[in-house]
Order: structure tokens, then sequence, then C-alpha cells
């Protein structure tokens, strides 16, 4: 980083004062409470904070300096036709995205040194401005030949892969966020200047270019740049990119674009994409009072909380696209449930709620939170998820970084936003909508109000918020009663309670009990209040069992556990057998078992189950077992085995542990080794060549070459026969059928010899492919694959018989 700043101190761009900041409406009919009016005290959120602080925002910082983004800035302050642009066309926004987070720290613990860090970068990004403001390191460090998904002018490409609109929707967003924690306008100045730029050359007006973003955020972005400085031409911008989406040569529905936006009705392709777009429509109706946006934006939401929601909170169902699946279409081990797209559902569930005031969109927000999102990044901070998998063999763990790294710098800027969720005002209402320890400080009809929270939430569900100070006289403290305290999962038929239990809940006010009708979700309580009241509220916590909506395939047969916003899953290190085998009681009986030095402190849930398995003549045997189970988002912190949320309920959906086979005893080893080639002796078979709900082992990127994989047995043994069941991922995915393969098995001299007498080669996608041969006795034998000269290959299971 050094060595960077000193070549850039030659080249530091001049930042004036151009920005002229103003406080516009936000437009929702509930103001938001900012996060700088919080504190969390909190002992479950403060660990998760302090994480953020001291692991996550300096790591992504020493990323940004060692995999070359800050240096992308760098050579754009001095183009050269032989740089090679190499990375990611939107690496920029990795440095934006964690710059914003960094701010939100700013704001809340004051760090002299971190900002002056944060300038320093900042003078490397404005180096690397063009004079009219275009700043897309992808093609300004060398413009004859820039990253080959730019294009060969601006704008070209910016529909499908070039990503200059997304580059500019993180680059305002994290120059609001440092403007608001610093007061400094450096930041603010160079994104005003792309904005502008953006706003010249994009548009209907003469010598303009009708163009809309391939990937969605510069639409919420651009209506923060307008509240920020008042110049309506930003959500104008805004407007003109949602309403032009569907009439511009991309209409497809991976980017949304298949109709217009007031038109949709349902979630299709890319969540992340697709996320950012609903909160920017959101943004911009809020704004304008474009009410036919909320409309589109209602019936969306109807269908993701109905049909393509995960119980974890995750969105996108499948790893094809990064996408929304089909309704109903929320498979497990190959959830993609992207970290990102978990941050997306807040943001568009937070922006629901300001403009309608109803407690639903926090239980959706509140699920996602606890569950889908902070699974995404490890306890410590330190190691991230791209996708959240419902279930795993082991072939899923956190990594300390992405080369497309998008996930771990959003975690970056939204763990330090946290605390602005959890309170918010209208009038002379005031929203308790989180539960967490803070001491608030709120304008309550433009009067001081602090609050105090303290609990152990989501732990139990004891809270109390006491009044520290009021100098608004009376208002209506409105505190939320969550969806799983009301026997509602989540607000549709998508996910139900199955055990019958009716939990209740108490509120007093100074020891005094108060009865009240709920609304909207909220309990009300309207009063003159005085410093030293205080509301307790008690929420009934018991484990919880959950049954899917049937048309959910992958969960027929099932069941869920969770307690308060938890949801739980049984993992390989608390359960000394195969967690895939067991069978849970049609009235499982749960204990909570406190374990506060385990996963920074979590309450285990135990329970009694039965494992299946067969015996030495192939008959079903049960054994009884004690079922541990932890909360989800802290699975994958202790080595790699197995997890599943989804436990057995029917004999339909079970898996008993099958009896051992040559192949499951056999060493694998391969031509590229991964540990997914775990997978292919693990005699699981796929159901048809559309099944992905089961692990496999692949070659991609290679292509055209000659790959092998080798099953050395534990002694010689007399084999025949031999099936393969290949992976084919057409048309989205690199997989396809194998030109050809061959069967060989080791001599007593150890060398490779082809089988003789095979009758047939098969190459059918998802279905046994067997070939049989004239019997030979070996210790060894290989499974030799011609890759197609475009693709790779994949296989779900080769058995040897």
């Amino acid at each position: 980083m050094r060595k960077v700043l000193v070549t850039t101190l030659l080249v530091t761009a001049t930042v004036g004062s151009q920005a002229q900041v103003k406080n516009q409406s936000h437009g929702y009919p509930i103001d938001p409470v900012p996060f700088t009016s919080v504190k969390v005290t909190d002992s479950f959120w403060g660990q998760r904070l302090n994480a953020s602080r001291e692991v996550t925002i300096p790591l992504a910082f020493s990323k940004c300096e060692e995999t070359g983004r800050y240096q992308n800035f760098v050579n754009a302050a001095h183009p050269s036709d032989t740089i090679k642009v190499g990375g990611l066309a939107f690496d920029d926004t990795d440095v934006y995205k964690t710059i914003e987070g960094a701010s939100y720290l700013l704001q809340t613990y004051p760090d002299k040194k971190l900002a002056k860090y944060i300038d320093s970068v900042l003078v490397i990004v404005a180096a690397a401005q063009e004079p009219d403001g275009y700043l897309y390191t992808s093609r300004t460090m060398n413009p004859k030949h820039p990253h080959e998904w730019a294009g060969s002018k601006r704008w070209e490409k910016v529909e499908d892969l070039s990503h200059e609109f997304y580059n500019l929707g993180h680059m305002v967003e994290g120059a609001i966020a440092h403007y608001q924690a610093t007061g400094k306008k450096n930041f603010l100045n160079i994104a005003i200047r792309y904005a502008d730029c953006v706003c010249r050359e994009i548009g209907t007006g003469e010598g303009q270019q009708i163009r809309v973003p391939g990937h969605q955020i510069a639409e919420m972005a651009l209506a923060k740049l307008y509240l920020i400085t008042g110049d309506k031409k930003y959500l104008d911008q805004a407007k003109f990119f949602l309403d032009q989406r569907g009439y511009t040569s991309r209409t497809d529905e991976y980017s949304q674009a298949h109709k217009p936006v007031i038109q949709q009705d349902e979630a299709v392709g890319h969540a992340v994409r697709a996320a950012y777009m609903y909160a920017g429509m959101a943004d911009v109706a809020a704004l304008t009072g474009d009410t036919a946006y909320i409309h589109a934006i209602d019936r969306i939401w109807d269908n993701i909380v109905g049909k393509k929601y995960y119980i974890t909170g995750g969105i996108g169902a499948t790893a094809a696209g990064e996408a929304f699946g089909k309704n109903y279409e929320l498979p497990n081990m190959s959830a993609y449930c992207e970290t990102c797209a978990a941050i997306g559902n807040v943001y568009v569930n937070y922006r629901l709620f300001l403009l309608h005031g109803e407690s639903k969109y926090y239980d959706v927000l509140e699920r996602t939170l606890y569950n889908g999102l902070i699974s995404g990044v490890s306890l410590d901070g330190g190691g991230f998820f791209y996708p959240n998998p419902l279930e795993s063999m082991g072939q899923h763990q956190r990594q300390p970084w992405f080369g497309c790294a998008c996930c771990p710098s959003n975690i970056c800027r939204f763990i330090p936003s946290l605390p602005g969720y959890i309170y918010a005002v209208k009038d002379k209402d005031v929203y308790v909508n989180l539960f967490m320890s803070n001491t608030s400080d709120l304008k309550v009809g433009g009067k001081a109000v602090s609050i105090e929270q303290t609990t152990q939430y989501p732990w139990n569900g004891d809270i109390t918020i006491g009044i520290n100070k009021n100098s608004a006289g009376q208002f209506n403290l409105k505190v939320r009663i969550p969806g799983w305290v009301r026997g509602q999962v989540v607000p549709s038929d998508l996910y139900t309670y199955s055990d019958g239990k009716r939990l209740k809940y108490t509120v007093k006010v100074n020891g005094e009990a108060v009865q009240n009708e709920l609304k909207d979700g909220y309990f009300c309580i309207d009063r003159r209040w005085k410093k030293g009241d205080k509301v307790e509220v008690h929420f009934d916590m018991e484990p919880r069992i959950v049954k899917a909506n049937n048309k959910v395939e992958a969960d027929r047969g099932r069941i869920a556990v969770e307690r308060g916003p938890i949801v739980y899953c049984a993992e390989f290190p608390d359960n000394n057998f195969d967690i895939f085998s067991v069978f849970m009681n049609r009235n499982p009986k749960f204990e909570v078992v406190e374990k506060p030095d385990l996963l920074y402190g979590i309450n285990q849930l135990k329970t009694g189950a039965q494992t299946l398995g067969y015996d030495d003549q192939g008959r079903l045997t049960t054994t009884d077992v004690s079922l541990t189970l932890i909360p989800y988002y802290a699975w994958a912190h202790r080595g790699s085995g197995a997890m599943e949320v989804w436990l057995p309920q029917e004999l339909s959906a079970s898996r008993p542990t099958m009896p051992a086979t040559l192949a499951s005893e056999s060493k694998i080893d391969a031509s590229h080794r991964a540990k997914s080639i775990s997978a292919i002796n693990d005699r699981l078979i796929p159901k048809d060549e559309n099944d992905r709900s089961l692990p496999y082992y692949h070659w991609w990127p290679k292509q055209g070459t000659t790959e092998w994989i080798t099953y050395e047995f534990p002694a010689e043994a007399a084999v025949s026969s031999s099936t393969v069941y290949w992976f084919d991922d057409a048309p989205w995915g690199g997989c396809r059928v194998p030109k050809s393969w061959k069967i060989y098995y080791k001599d007593a001299q150890g060398q490779w010899q082809p089988v003789t007498g095979a009758d047939k080669y098969g190459v059918v996608k998802g279905a046994g492919n067997t070939v049989n041969f004239d019997p030979v006795k070996t210790k060894s034998i290989k499974l030799e694959i011609t890759l197609p000269d475009k693709h790779a290959a994949g296989v779900y299971e080769w058995e040897v018989q």
C-alpha cells in the first residue's frame, strides 16, 4: 500500500467542494432511525459488530491491496496499452463497499488512523477519474484493450457484463456513507462527477444513449444521491433506469427485463440483481409517489414469501444464473442462497415496512438476519460463504476471500449498519422492530426521546424497554410481536408449525399487565411517558417443529426445528453417527442446553431420534440416538462434514446408511483433486438428470482433455462391471457428458490395462451407464474420460461390481 500511495501522490487529483449537500425528505411515511443514534450493547450482536470492526473490514482492506484492486486505480491514473486488464469488471466496488462499511464504523467508533487510511485510498481513486467524471478502471487503464466484459466503448455492454452502472451505484452508496461519517466531500465529489457523467450521456435526449443497468443498484444509490444533494436529476435518472427496463435490447428474465417493471408479479432471474431493483423501486416510489411501483413490489413480495423463500431466510434457489427457481423449487444441498441476496432481501423488506408499517416485513427481515445472512460470515469475521446451503456433506467451507468478492465486501457494509434497523418513527409512533440490548436517542415529533433496551434475545424472550428521557410528552410505543410468537412461521402458507403449540406473550408497564389488540402485528402503548418508565415484554420461547408446504418437493416428509428467530440444524461434530440416516420421532421432545463457551455462546437443542441402516443380510435396522442441534448460522466452524436442516420424519424421506460397497471402501485418486471427489463413492444416486440435491464431482474448467479417476481397493477383488452416473448441467453450466470413456485395471506388474469384452460405454446423463466386461482380479481400477471439445464433464457416482 505504501508503494502505491507514493506512486499516486504524483498524480493526486484536486477535489473541490462541488458537492452541495442538502437534507431532503426521504418520502417514506415512516422515518428511519439513523444507526448513529443507536448504540448496541448486546452480547449477541456486539460480538458480530466487534468482529466486523476488528477483523472483517481490516481483512477486506488488506485483500483489496493484495489482490490488485488498489493497483487498478493506479493503473487507470497511468493508462497504457501494455497493461493487461484482468480480474472482474466490478472489482472496483470491493473498495467502495469496504469504505462504506468502514465509514459506518467511524460514526460509531471514531478512529483517526482509519479515517486517514480511507483518505489515502481516496487519493488513488480520485486520480483514476477521467476529466469528464467517468470512473471505470477496467477500461481506463487500457482503453485500447479494456476488460473483455467492457466492450469497445463506454456503455456498449453495460446491459450485459461491463457493470459500469453497478460500479457507479456502489460508489455513490460508499461516498454518501463516508460523507455522513466524516463530513468530508472528497469521496462524495468523485461520486457526483461520475453520476453527472452518466446523467449527461444516458437518456432520451439528443446525443444520449438509452441504456439500463445490467446489474441493478444504481437505482437506489441515485435516489440517495438526490436526498443528499437535492438535485432532482439523480432521482429522474433512477426512475429512467426503472422505466426503460424491458424496452431496450435486454429483455430476459435473468436481468428482470422480461416485462416492464410495473407489470412484474414474480421474482425471477439473478436474485441479487432482483432484490436491488425491488429496493430501488421502493425508494423511487416513496420519492415520486408512483404507486404502480408499489403494487408491483407487493405482488413480487407475495410471490417470494409464498413460494420462493427458504426457512433460513435465503432467496435464490439455483446456481444456474444465481437465480430464483420455479415456484416451490427450494432444494437444500444445492440451495444457492447467496449472502448478497440475503442482504438484498433485508433491504427490500425494510423499505416495504417503511411504506406500509406492517410487522410482517420485519418477520421476514428478522428470519433472514438471524439465519441465512449471518451464516454468510464466520463468527470471528474472517471467513465467508458465497452460497448458504441447507444441507452439506462437507463440500462447503467458508473462505477468507473470493475472486468474485461481492459477498465479503457486502458483509463489510451491512453488519456495521445493523443498529439502524432496530427502531423507526412516524409522527408520535415509535416502532420497536428488533430486539437487542442498546441505548438510543430518537426524535419524536421533533423532540428528544432516549430509550434503553435490555435483553438476552435470541436466547430468551424477555425484553425490557426503559425510558431514559422524554421531551415528547405522549407518544405511542409500538412493539412488534414476532410471527413466530403468534404461530406464523412466515406471512404465507409456505411453512407452518406442526406441533400444536400456542405460544403466549405478555406486556407490563411499570409492573402492571397491559392488554391491547394488535395493530398490524404491533402491541401499542399510547401514554405520556416519563423518565424511569419500564416496559417488560415476555415472549414464550420453545422449540418448534416446522413443515413445508407439500408443493416443496425437497422438504416432503421432513421437519425443521426452530426456537425463537433461530433455525437449527444437525451437524457432524455434535453427533457421532451419520446424520443423514437420522429418523425423527413423531412427537419429538427437546431439551434446551446452554453452551456459553461453544461457538461464542449458543443454546443447543437435544432430542431422542433413531438412525436407520442395513445389517449384513440387507435388512433395515434402527438404532436409538440422542440428536444434538445447533443454530444454523453457526455451522461449518469445526471442520468439514455433514450438516442438515430438514430432518426426515416420514419413511419416504429417510436415507438409511447404505451398506459398504467395494467403491465406498476404496481409496480415490483423480487427475483433478478436489474435496468434491468424495461424491463419487458416497452411494447417493441421482433421481434424474436434473437432480441438484446431491453432491457431484467435475473437471471444470478443463475442456477437451483426457482425465481420470482411480479406485484402490482394500484388497484384491474380482470385478466385471462398472456403472457411471454422468453429471451434465446444460444449458447453463459448463459440464456435458464425456466424448468417450473406458475402464482400465492394474495388472500384476502394476501396469494399466484396458478391460476386454466391454459391451457398451454409455453417455446417458443422470442415469446409470453400465458397462460389462470380462472378469479381472485386481487391486485397482481406473475410469478414463475424454472431455468434450468445449466443455468439462462431471460424475455423480461411480460404482464397480
